[in-house]
Order: structure tokens, then sequence, then C-alpha cells
């Protein structure tokens, strides 16, 4: 399955998804902050990012500025969570360089239809 880096402050949040991932048969690698989630996707080959958007250190927006200006990064497709299920953030998410967006709390079977389209244009 699917080298996935997740990037999610919220230890409750990060356990119950790396582990329904895990179930799922994908390899999951957690960072905890944005500027981690930032050093990690440039020194390892993911085939998706999951970025939470509010984030310490460097939010999730700005992290998927950085990834998609890094030659190493751009391409690998990021999927935007966020509880703020505000109007605009998901055009939000998509201009900062975001290929898809989800809320919290997580709908699993939602997440991988969006995970599985992405992952099947990759390849």
């Amino acid at each position: 399955m699917a080298k996935i880096l997740l990037v999610e402050d919220n230890e409750m949040n990060r356990d119950m998804l790396s582990r329904r991932l895990t179930r799922k048969g994908h390899e999951v690698t957690i960072a905890v902050d944005g500027q981690q989630g930032i050093d990690m996707a440039r020194d390892g080959a993911y085939d998706l990012i999951l970025m939470d958007m509010s984030l310490p250190e460097v939010d999730g927006w700005e992290a998927t500025r950085q990834l998609r200006a890094d030659a190493k990064t751009e391409n690998v497709p990021i999927i935007a969570l966020t509880a703020h299920a505000m109007a605009g953030d998901r055009e939000k998410a998509l201009e900062a360089g975001c290929d898809d967006y989800d809320t919290k709390p997580i709908e699993l079977d939602r997440l991988l239809a969006k995970m599985a389209a992405l992952l099947e244009d990759e390849s």
C-alpha cells in the first residue's frame, strides 16, 4: 500500500488515524508539527501527505506552500485535514497547494476514497 506522512499535532487524532490507516495496510510516519512535517517530507519518499492545517511551529498552510516550492516534494499529493470547516477553507487549501481537503472528525471511508483517487493519479 502507500507510504503516508501524517502531520498532526493532536495526539488522539494522530493515534486514531494512524492505527486505522495501518490496519488498511498503509505505512504511516508521524510528524507532530509543521516544521517537522516539512523536514520529514524532504527526507523521505512519501506517496501521500495528510496535513493538519492548525499546527504549531509552522501551520499547515505554510508547510504546504514550502513543500510545493521544493523540487523534492512538489509532486507529492497533499490532503488538508481541518476541524475548521469554514466557507472558503477548501479553496484556501487548494490555493496553498493541497490536492484535496477533508474535514474532522475524519470519516475514514471518505478519506480513503480521496487518498485512493490521488494515489491512482500518481501511479
